[in-house]
């Protein structure tokens, strides 16, 4: 089976603050809410404990169920990352809070905790993305490969031709490439940068070994004569990106 090389996965899509490409919003368009905490390497496994009762009891199932992974590469590695979904801006109406919940999160986990970032909401796009394959159990795709995308607001008019030009492209691939394009639902601004994410979903580190084909099917796809076009764009229109692995953590999950 052939697998997506993430390094040709190349996605835009927003001007600093604004959404400039149609972006999918219908109603089963999945979202979920993160943050990355910075653990306190001296209370880990306090924390990995705390952590994971405290996702049992209130974060066990539906729209409030907690996914946790570990960072493994790039610039943040070593930190967690938090993550509660797929949901709805409703259900936050009555997320837990009550019942122990809070007083649990601040003294429990928070107190293990050095500091807290980059509590975000990202949506799913359900036409570009290829995750069909993907099921409620995340130990199936257990490894992430993220890479985050800061879009130049001069020339992020592209985007939504350069989405279109990927997608149909991965969707063509041999092999089961689940992969899937996640926007940042609120303004980030040139800083900060983080606007856009595409991850590959891995069964194994092995399958990063496994040749690329990408390239190779943008060409069946589109045609050779479209890539150098293809490569000129996307330097316009992302003016950065970075990679990171998660690791997905079971133990300290609400599985």
């Amino acid at each position: 089976m052939k697998k997506i090389s993430i390094s040709y996965l190349l996605i835009a899509a927003f001007l600093l603050g604004t959404v400039v490409i149609t972006r999918a919003q219908e109603a089963e368009a999945p979202m979920w809410e993160s943050i990355v905490l910075t653990p306190d390497n001296t209370k880990l496994k306090v924390l990995s404990e705390n952590m994971r009762a405290h996702n049992q009891k209130y974060h066990k199932e539906g729209a409030y169920k907690a996914i946790v992974y570990n960072i493994s590469s790039g610039p943040d590695i070593g930190k967690i990352v938090w993550m509660m979904g797929p949901l709805k801006y409703a259900h936050l109406d009555s997320r837990p809070a009550e019942g122990g919940h809070d007083e649990d999160w601040r003294d429990n986990v928070m107190a293990y905790v050095k500091k807290m970032e980059h509590g975000e909401y990202w949506k799913g796009d359900v036409k570009l993305s290829n995750t069909d394959m993907l099921t409620d159990d995340p130990s199936l795709y257990p490894i992430q490969f993220v890479r985050y995308w800061e879009v130049n607001s001069e020339h992020s008019h592209n985007a939504e031709a350069m989405l279109k030009l990927i997608s149909k492209t991965i969707k063509a691939m041999d092999g089961n490439n689940a992969w899937g394009v996640y926007y940042n639902e609120f303004r980030q601004g040139s800083r900060i940068g983080r606007h856009i994410a595409t991850v590959g979903f891995y069964k194994n580190w092995a399958e990063l070994d496994e040749a690329p084909t990408f390239k190779k099917t943008f060409f069946k796809v589109n045609g050779e004569e479209s890539w150098d076009a293809f490569v000129r764009n996307m330097d316009q229109v992302m003016d950065n990106s970075w990679d990171e692995i998660w690791v997905y953590d079971k133990e300290l999950s609400g599985d």
